[in-house]
């Protein structure tokens, strides 16, 4: 990982802080090993200059990121391809620390990821339009299947959802302004091309 990336997963011990929870400030008595971060230089004071391109970016890569994850777990109850259930694994494992980050940024740009999903009582606000987005009637299709049924509309959903996220990181490059969240994107793009060729290679493979 780039140093830019290795600072802002420090920056997530802070997350707590930059959200105002935790009255007195002391760390809290659940923290799991897993959630300790190594004491490195984290980001302080004000954010980097951003844009409404910045924030576009973080918000739909959130989004994006949110439902490859929940196909992938989806993957991980319903195929039995040894390869696939890898590749699910490594997609997870890649973006949860990237949605993490991503949040990081939010809460930084006085953004509340967590009201993004919980629009106040009266509140019907348009779905955003997110590039490679499965449709529900795919989804439910995914969740009726099992097999090589399910790995091959897995794979052909999956392929347009990941192209969606090049899309989403491609948009921020050519039009974002802080240089951490441009960073970001070039990672996330980068390690998105692999994968979709390894799943055209997958479903090439195919009967």
């Amino acid at each position: 990982m780039t140093p830019i990336v290795v600072r802002l997963i420090a920056a997530l011990s802070a997350l707590c802080v930059l959200a105002g929870c935790g009255g007195d400030g002391e760390a809290s008595s659940d923290a799991t090993p897993s959630s300790l971060i190594p004491e490195t230089a984290v980001i302080t004071g004000a954010p980097a200059g951003y844009n409404t391109a910045d924030v576009t970016f973080a918000e739909t890569m959130v989004g994006h990121h949110k439902q490859a994850i929940d196909l992938c777990t989806l993957a991980s109850e319903r195929s039995a391809d040894p390869e696939l259930l890898t590749l699910a694994g490594e997609i997870v494992a890649k973006q949860q620390p990237e949605v993490n980050i991503l949040n990081v940024f939010l809460v930084q740009w006085n953004e509340n990821p967590d009201a993004q999903n919980d629009p106040g009582p009266g509140d019907d606000p348009p779905e955003p339009s997110i590039p490679g987005t499965v449709d529900d009637a795919t989804v439910a299709k995914l969740e009726s299947l099992r097999g090589p049924e399910f790995d091959k509309l897995w794979l052909q959903s999956m392929i347009g959802q990941l192209q969606g996220g090049v899309t989403i990181a491609d948009n921020e490059v050519a039009n974002g302004a802080n240089v951490d969240a441009i960073s970001v994107a070039k990672s996330i793009a980068a390690g998105l091309q692999p994968r979709i060729a390894q799943m055209n290679t997958m479903l090439e493979g195919m009967p």
